[in-house]
């Protein structure tokens, strides 16, 4: 049997008594993309920073590739957080080359042709970009590492149509989808819908569901953004 990409075990999450997560498990054995829905404040962005290893889980394991997870899972995972932590005084090309020289694993070139792609200047300074823009090379900078696992928080939280388009269409064109893990946490679900191959339906911090996205529409006739409106009321 062949290790599960990620493994998570038994994990709760606290904030002092708060239980962020609470005792969730699942496993995951193939690459694709998946959906993780939830209301904010569900639990979303903490199971996603206890996977990059940004957090520690208070009971339980994270695995990925065989390996608990730690500050050193950077190599197998990128993770894109919903905060925008990019340096204002560099140009996007330096941005590329500073990721380059901290990422072995990152594809300058594969960067760059998502930006030429999407129509942001490389001389830009990044202090200097609409906030479209800079969601533009946050995703650039993501789908150029070459990493098993792909966390992404919000991606297109707060951006126009126009913006979101551009993302979407640059997973579909760059997303190494057969050999990458990507866990995309959005309230965009419709527009996200047809990328997905698996949804993870999370409400106050335990696991509602998590299926393939073909087999909910089978088992329950419903598409994601249908069943969303259903139990996440």
């Amino acid at each position: 049997m062949s290790t599960p990409i990620l493994s998570v075990e038994n994990v709760t999450k606290r904030y002092g008594t708060k239980k962020a997560l609470d005792n969730i498990t699942f496993s995951v054995n193939q690459p694709g993309i998946i959906g993780l829905i939830g209301a904010n404040g569900s639990g979303k962005s903490t199971l996603l920073k206890l996977i990059a290893g940004l957090l520690k889980t208070s009971t339980g394991t994270v695995q990925l590739i065989g390996n608990n997870v730690s500050r050193k899972t950077t190599k197998h995972c990128a993770y894109l957080s919903e905060d925008d932590d990019l340096y204002p005084f560099y140009t996007v090309k330096d941005t590329l080359l500073f990721y380059e020289k901290v990422f072995p694993d990152f594809e300058r070139s594969k960067s760059e042709n998502i930006l030429n792609d999407i129509n942001v200047s490389m001389e830009e300074k990044i202090g200097h970009l609409s906030k479209g823009n800079r969601a533009r090379v946050k995703i650039a900078l993501a789908l150029g590492r070459k990493v098993p696992c792909l966390l992404l928080d919000e991606p297109l939280s707060g951006l126009d149509p126009i913006v979101r388009e551009d993302i979407i269409k640059a997973f579909a064109k760059y997303a190494d989808l057969e050999k990458q893990l990507i866990i995309l946490s959005t309230h965009e679900v419709e527009e996200i819908e047809p990328l997905l191959d698996q949804v993870l339906f999370i409400k106050d911090g335990s696991i509602l569901y998590f299926n393939e996205v073909e087999q909910l529409r089978e088992e329950r006739g419903q598409s994601v953004i249908d069943f969303m409106r259903e139990v996440l009321k």
